[in-house]
């Protein structure tokens, strides 16, 4: 690392720090600390949940996954991408959910179907949380220890410390103040100016790597694989293990299974100002990506060039050295390319990584912490109480609780032996707490026959099996048939199943689900922009979701997203049908990819910077500018009571015949 390396990382340190203490003075309730008093517009939602998958463990597990699977992911993730749009168009779980007006999902969990099962729930979520979070900070801050250059260890009090020991507490220590001082605003906004500073690097790094690496040498290393194991070619891929098609098809069904379920972004499902602005702020998300994709792709590959093209084999062999110094074989595994990149980069645009890695860490891991520590308090500590806190109680209870989240995963990084790949870690954790939990929450949204029996049943099923699969990874490692996605998948079905069941034999009486999703005499003033409370008439725009809520630029927005993702969707499906018939050759697949992986991102990368750095500042601005002019409701503490929340009890704001037709009911507990 260079001096002019150092700054960038220094600089980077400064603003989130300075973010951090500028908007601490907004927070004056629970709401605006868990959900920014629900004052979030599309481009800030849009980029700050981008900046939750810029971290460095995302990098080194996506970098796991290319260096198994080349670009086959890719072309297979195409038709998944248009079949998650579709979804996301329509509002799938996302509408419905937010006219509940739950701040997290325990405690619409509370209003839909029991105390009791917001607390096992919360309990679940919270555990499966924490240990997929918990590899987050160690992986992380063992590759920040190569892409800084810095030691792998150091001498103390006669001892050899690992020197990823202090720095993961150097990070934690930096993203606790993020998430402690303003709560989900300073996220949301430290995320979104590290995403308009991130995507004015990215273009530096992918301009400087095209004129690192030539294509030809990249794609000759790519080809250069055995029969059935295609770097290059998708269709050649069905030999490779672990990343090919059948682990797309599953996590496809299971993304849908699990949308909005997964809590690490519990804020930014609450802080939406309207369900349509969160709808808004997913489909711009698409075009956010694409840069972040594109980064992570190129140093990839270009790190696999590195290490195999014959032109860099002096270079490649001090990589060799530093690899044959670590013990941990997945360790090693991981490490692969990240050190790899420390070598080929030069001054400036290793720099420029460095504060793009860190801006994620900051973003991603401070995010993290907020939802975890925030659902162990709303959805653990306050369903066990007969009376709601304090807003002064609350919002302390809720730093101390996030500061026992970092704590938690500072010591299980220490201690815990991961034997799986980063992806299949996360999905195999996620199915602890998601398998159970979609049924609850598709069901709960849509079905009036979903019972409280039911979704008990779905979440133990998917507890015990997932934690069978786990426990089987660490006994048998490497030795064990089933990955992480396959045991999450198989959780996730047979969970579907008992919820189904066990809720027709159990349903006594239907559930209202207008009054949860106040709809028709149940309605509120404030939620009329909310278009899944409307009959829709029909129009060539609806199908693709949009509604009277999207104006026009809206509507081009959708369309430019939806026609975007067909695109590719349709060259997959007729790209692999062509070749199935008559094969492209190696070199057509290297020039297919060479456009899709490289002239298209860098053209992409150059207007989404300027479309979002346009809209994320303008949306920072009018976030500030609501919270100045905000009506605090101290009694908006996400406590519930009888199956209602308790702002909504204690100062009814309903509408027409309601007024008259619904009487209050006393506020206390329910059993």
């Amino acid at each position: 690392m260079s001096l002019i390396d150092w700054i960038f990382v220094v600089v980077t340190l400064a603003l989130v720090v300075g973010i951090g203490v500028f908007t601490q003075r907004y927070i004056k309730s629970v709401a605006d600390f868990l959900s920014g008093g629900r004052l979030a517009r599309r481009y800030l939602l849009a980029v700050g949940r981008a900046e939750m998958g810029a971290g460095v463990v995302s990098f080194v597990g996506m970098f796991e996954a290319i260096n198994h699977s080349g670009f086959s992911l890719t072309w297979w993730g195409w038709p998944s991408q248009m079949i998650l749009l579709v979804v996301a168009i329509f509002g799938f779980v996302i509408y419905r959910y937010r006219e509940t007006r739950a701040m997290t999902l325990g405690q619409f969990f509370e209003v839909r179907y029991s105390r009791n099962l917001r607390l096992f729930a919360g309990g679940l979520g919270f555990f499966a949380g924490l240990m997929n979070f918990g590899i987050m900070p160690v992986v992380g801050a063992k590759a920040m220890v190569y892409f800084l250059g810095i030691s792998p260890d150091f001498p103390f009090l006669g001892i050899i410390v690992p020197t990823y020991i202090p720095l993961m507490a150097t990070f934690l220590l930096i993203n606790l103040f993020v998430a402690t001082s303003g709560g989900i605003v300073t996220i949301m906004v430290t995320s979104c100016v590290e995403g308009i500073i991130s995507q004015i690097l990215y273009l530096a790094i992918i301009i400087g790597l095209i004129c690192m690496f030539s294509w030809s040498q990249i794609s000759g290393t790519l080809g250069d694989r055995p029969s059935g194991q295609s770097l290059l070619n998708p269709i050649d891929t069905f030999q490779t293990p672990d990343f090919n098609f059948w682990m797309i098809l599953m996590a496809l069904v299971w993304k849908i299974y699990g949308t909005m379920a997964w809590q690490n972004q519990s804020a930014y499902n609450s802080a939406p100002l309207t369900a349509h602005e969160s709808v808004m702020g997913g489909l711009l998300g698409s075009w956010r990506y694409m840069g972040q994709a594109a980064v992570i792709t190129l140093l990839a590959v270009c790190a696999m060039t590195y290490l195999h093209d014959p032109t860099y084999s002096v270079q490649a062999s001090e990589v060799h050295t530093e690899l044959a110094k670590i013990s941990n074989p997945q360790t090693k595994e991981q490490m692969e390319l990240p050190i790899a990149v420390t070598h080929m980069l030069p001054v400036g645009l290793r720099g420029a990584l460095c504060a793009v890695l860190l801006l994620g860490i900051f973003g991603a891991d401070s995010s993290h912490l907020h939802s975890w520590g925030s659902l162990f308090i709303q959805d653990v500590v306050m369903p066990l109480r007969r009376t709601a806190f304090s807003p002064e109680q609350h919002l302390r209870l809720l730093r101390w609780a996030i500061a026992g989240v970092a704590l938690f995963v500072f010591v299980f990084g220490l201690f815990f032996p991961l034997v799986d790949y980063i992806i299949m870690w996360w999905s195999v954790t996620m199915g602890i707490y998601i398998s159970g939990a979609g049924s609850a929450i598709i069901g709960g949204l849509y079905w009036k026959k979903a019972t409280t029996a039911g979704a008990w049943t779905a979440f133990v099923t998917g507890f015990v099996l997932s934690m069978a699969g786990i426990g089987s990874q660490l006994l048998f490692g490497k030795a064990f048939p089933l990955n992480g996605v396959h045991i999450a998948f198989f959780s996730m079905v047979i969970s579907i199943v008992a919820f189904v069941l066990v809720s027709l034999l159990t349903s006594r009486e239907e559930f209202n689900l207008d009054r949860m999703l106040h709809r028709g005499i149940y309605s509120r003033s404030e939620d009329t922009q909310d278009a899944a409370s409307k009959a829709r008439r029909f129009a060539l725009s609806s199908l693709i979701g949009c509604d009277e809520n999207f104006t026009f630029a809206d509507k081009q927005i959708a369309w430019s997203v939806f026609a975007w993702t067909l695109l590719f969707f349709v060259i997959t499906v007729a790209g692999t049908a062509w070749c199935l018939v008559w094969p492209w050759s190696p070199d057509t697949w290297s020039t297919f990819w060479h456009v899709n992986i490289v002239t298209i991102p860098v053209i992409m990368v150059a207007v989404t910077g300027a479309w979002f750095t346009w809209g994320g500042i303008i949306d920072m601005i009018d976030l500030f500018r609501r919270l100045r002019k905000e009506r605090i409701n101290p009694l908006d503490d996400g406590f519930v009571v009888d199956h209602q929340n308790r702002d909504e009890i204690a100062a009814p704001v309903v509408t027409g015949a309601a007024k008259n037709k619904e009487t209050p009911p006393r506020i206390g507990h329910s059993s």
